[in-house]
């Protein structure tokens, strides 16, 4: 009994004292920061929580808005295109893809088909080499491009764009998938041309008819 006595008396020596005191305190709020930190990261993260991304291609974005509400996630218009094939105003495109697995409050990404085709203001490319014309062109954003020779004093030099038959300026919109011909100096002259046609018919072989009907070359 004296032995306990001692014992218990020594401790409460120790425990009276401030670094046992402070020791022990210091314990125990590291275990209640690290506990109330696990707390946190599970509620933030939702631990084996997910959320199924809906297919919603080919909706409207009021018609797909439903969808991600039911599904608790947000959706973002990231981009625009153009298709004939594909209802105006519909979706065309999701990131992530339908069927997949996110959390809760995602964000998806929603491209839509536009209601008209893009349209691209037409740069200044008279006077400049074709191939320089043609990158000006498809940098805004046009793709059907021909090229057109025609006669004229400098070759690959640009001197015309038509669309249909029409010819085009500077800083006129069109839409992009709008075909265009670029027509380009080939470096002969028409009367150049002319000339050796007319050369080449001189030099070309003449008949001669004898009297009694025979050709002789």
């Amino acid at each position: 009994m004296k032995d306990s006595a001692k014992n218990k008396s020594a401790l409460k020596k120790v425990m009276d004292t401030p670094f046992a005191f402070n020791f022990v305190w210091a314990i125990i709020v590291t275990i209640v920061l690290i506990s109330f930190v696990l707390l946190w990261l599970n509620i933030y993260t939702r631990h084996n929580e997910a959320e199924v991304v809906p297919n919603v291609k080919g909706m409207t974005v009021g018609e797909a808005e439903k969808f991600f509400v039911d599904n608790n996630l947000r959706y973002s218009i990231i981009d625009s295109v153009f298709s004939k094939d594909v209802k105006p105003g519909s979706i065309v495109e999701i990131i992530p893809e339908a069927g997949s697995k996110v959390k809760e409050g995602r964000i998806v990404f929603v491209t839509v088909n536009a209601a008209s085709a893009q349209m691209a203001v037409i740069p200044e490319i008279w006077e400049i080499s074709v191939r320089q014309a043609d990158a000006m062109l498809r940098e805004v954003g046009f793709e059907k491009i021909e090229i057109e020779y025609v006669s004229g004093d400098y070759k690959d030099l640009v001197v015309g764009l038509e669309m249909n038959g029409q010819p085009l300026r500077a800083g006129e919109r069109i839409s992009i998938s709008a075909p265009l011909v670029l027509k380009v100096s080939s470096g002969v002259r028409a009367e150049e041309v002319d000339t050796t046609a007319a050369a080449e018919d001189e030099d070309a072989p003449v008949e001669e008819v004898k009297s009694d009907g025979e050709k002789w070359f």
